[in-house]
């Protein structure tokens, strides 16, 4: 009859990190991969002006122009030919009454115009155009 050899069981007395840092090494790269997917907003290059900014906080539904001729409103992307059904039912899902405009600095004055034209058709009086900021380059030319 064979005996069972009884098994022993010793305390570690360090603990081996090297897995840890390593699944937290991986983590990290996923989150590094995946976060620029993550931003919210069709990127767009605004126009710049000098134009005094707006501080104070408005709400409205956003309208995008990008630079390949897509038109978002509120980040969701749509046809041109149903642009005006879709932003009224985004109006009246969000009970707003004025459209911000943001195009990129890229799309044609006539398309602008158009969706502004469409905007106007349907009945939407306040309108605002999204612009970014111009930065001083130091190097203006002092007009006297």
């Amino acid at each position: 009859m064979a005996r069972r050899k009884q098994r022993t069981y010793r305390a570690l007395a360090d603990i081996n990190i090297a897995n840890l840092v390593d699944v937290v090494l991986v983590l990290l790269i996923i989150f590094m991969i995946s976060a620029p997917l993550l931003q919210s907003g069709i990127e767009v290059n605004l126009p710049q002006t000098r134009a005094a900014a707006i501080s104070e906080q408005a709400e409205g539904v956003v309208v995008t122009l990008d630079a390949k001729g897509g038109i978002y409103i509120n980040d969701v992307w749509s046809r041109l030919e149903n642009f005006e059904t879709n932003l009224q039912n985004e109006m009246r899902a969000k009970n707003a009454s004025s459209v911000f405009l943001r195009a990129d600095s890229m799309v044609l004055y006539g398309t602008a115009i158009d969706v502004i034209g469409r905007l106007k058709e349907i009945g939407i009086e306040e309108i605002g155009l999204v612009t970014a900021r111009q930065e001083n380059s130091g190097s203006g030319r002092n007009r006297k």
